[in-house]
């Protein structure tokens, strides 16, 4: 739902930043964050000509965009700032049958938990090694899965974290969740924000086995939970807007926010006879109003 919706081309097209470009402009848009993984690193690569429209763009430097996309990358970045993670290897870091079953492999670069398998003996790891592309192994940890939502304005200063332990995730996305407090959390999402840098909003997720946290992947984009972090009163997009448009705003001080609030979330359609889909503005070069898109 939005003031005015335009279809554009795929993210895959060159036509894609030109279009968007041309939105800023057209539509003199303050701020521009990403949705989805694959927006990241087209968004950081083309900062510059994004900015120049006025816009500012609210996503971590290229670099960082490109270590979060890969998760092998990502485990060395979490070593390197000493937080706890799950033992990991490539696929020529191993020997099959000295491993401790089970296993994950999970491909390098994924999202929503696209190709991603619990492995129990070395048969399945064979299979899953050759099935799964670019794949990575870790250790198989137990444990609650917590979601943090990590907010930073344009300036990469930290506005706030808030955590969410996946109760029920469906297709990669949390659809029951619950918001809880871990100083560890907090205190290491602090540190990731700050070593990135981060911009704008990105998830941190980790697993708590035996009370201590291992921490798994970085999103440079807001969490699909996030309407929970919302309700427990870490309004991050609000604060992000009120930043960019330039109006007071009232930031709680870190970590005020309320835990044990629990969400569940259903789905909702939408209908569009093909007179009102017509209706949308059409920005595609070459677009044929009613082709699919």
């Amino acid at each position: 739902m939005a003031d005015r919706p335009y279809l554009v081309p795929r993210l895959s097209s060159p036509d894609y930043i030109p279009v968007l470009v041309e939105l800023c402009r057209r539509e003199r848009i303050d701020l521009v964050f990403p949705l989805i993984d694959p927006d990241i690193p087209v968004l950081a690569a083309n900062r510059a000509a994004i900015e120049a429209t006025g816009a500012r763009l609210g996503v971590v430097p290229l670099e960082a965009a490109a270590m979060a996309q890969d998760k092998w990358l990502t485990t060395g970045f979490f070593t390197r700032l000493g937080l706890p993670i799950p033992r990991s290897w490539l696929p020529g870091q191993l020997d099959p049958a000295q491993l401790e079953y089970p296993v994950f492999v999970k491909p390098r670069s994924g999202s929503a938990g696209k190709s991603a398998f619990k492995v129990n003996n070395a048969v399945e790891l064979a299979f899953f090694l050759s099935y799964v592309r670019d794949p990575m192994i870790q250790e198989f940890v137990e444990g609650p899965e917590v979601t943090t939502d990590v907010y930073c304005d344009v300036e990469g200063v930290l506005l706030g974290v808030v955590s969410r332990r996946r109760i029920e995730v469906r297709w990669g996305e949390v659809a029951k969740g619950v918001t809880v407090r871990d100083d560890r959390i907090m205190d290491a999402c602090s540190q990731v924000a700050s070593a990135l840098p981060a911009i704008g909003p990105i998830t941190v997720q980790c697993i708590v086995r035996d009370g201590v946290p291992h921490f798994t992947e970085i999103n440079a984009r807001l969490g699909g939970g996030v309407p929970l972090g919302i309700a427990a009163g870490v309004d991050g997009p609000l604060w992000l807007l009120a930043r960019a448009a330039g109006l007071p705003i009232e930031i709680p001080p870190l970590g005020a926010y309320r835990t044990g609030l629990y969400i569940t979330r259903f789905d909702e359609s939408t209908f569009l006879t093909d007179a009102e889909r017509a209706e949308v503005p059409q920005m595609m070069k070459g677009h044929v109003a009613g082709d699919p898109v």
